[in-house]
């Protein structure tokens, strides 16, 4: 990757916080306040990077239901209502993660982040965990009419944090990072530490398997 690095855009889930633990508590919470059973982190790890109302349907699927659109429109609704209070509870960046940021701010990189997460608990999480204050954009799925894997959701990133796709690059652990950045014409770094399929590396400019690893975009 030769290009000036200017502007990082981040997901969240799996890259820069480790949101599983309060994904997977929220999950169990939902799943048994409806008699529908239990799910554990490792089942709920597979479910992750596609957005809340498509993680609330994996989870109805695991139990054995098939949710028309109203009612999935319902449980996404009360999934949220669960999860809003507990967003940040025991989700932490992953170590390593705030050193990397500390190094792109004295680099002079700008940072953002792009997650399918909706926006406000994206912005309570990373206030929690005190590093919101690194990123210039914070969009989230519901932020504009598009998410990724559509390149728009990463484009008007970049225009939010008043980047160009030139001069930037996109950091994540999953298959719609990786689609999202090459539909843009924009390099991507894939994450191996994740909850992402490893198989999505395949389309990655780079695959990092170490945080520190970032630190070579600084230059």
């Amino acid at each position: 990757m030769t290009l000036p690095v200017k502007l990082a855009v981040f997901d969240l889930d799996g890259t820069l916080i480790d949101s599983l633990p309060d994904l997977a508590d929220c999950g169990r919470v939902f799943l048994a306040e409806a008699g529908l059973g239990t799910v554990s982190d490792a089942q709920v790890r597979a479910m992750i990077g596609d957005g809340v109302r498509v993680l609330v349907r994996r989870l109805l699927t695991h139990a054995g239901q098939n949710p028309d659109d109203a009612t999935l429109d319902t449980a996404t609704a009360r999934y949220m209502a669960l999860y809003t209070p507990r967003a940040s509870r025991l989700s932490r960046p992953f170590p390593g993660i705030i050193e990397v940021l500390e190094t792109f701010r004295h680099s002079g990189i700008a940072m953002a982040v792009c997650t399918n997460k909706p926006a406000l608990p994206a912005q309570d999480i990373l206030r929690a965990c005190h590093i919101e204050k690194y990123f210039s954009a914070i969009c989230g799925g519901d932020t504009f009419p598009v998410r990724k894997p559509d390149p728009n959701h990463v484009l008007g990133t970049i225009a939010e944090a008043k980047g160009q796709p030139d001069t930037s690059v996109m950091i994540g652990d999953s298959i719609n990072d990786v689609t999202a950045a090459r539909k843009a014409g924009i390099p991507s770094v894939f994450v191996t530490w994740g909850y992402g399929n490893a198989d999505a590396a395949s389309g990655a400019d780079r695959i990092i398997s170490d945080p520190h690893e970032l630190i070579a975009l600084a230059g």
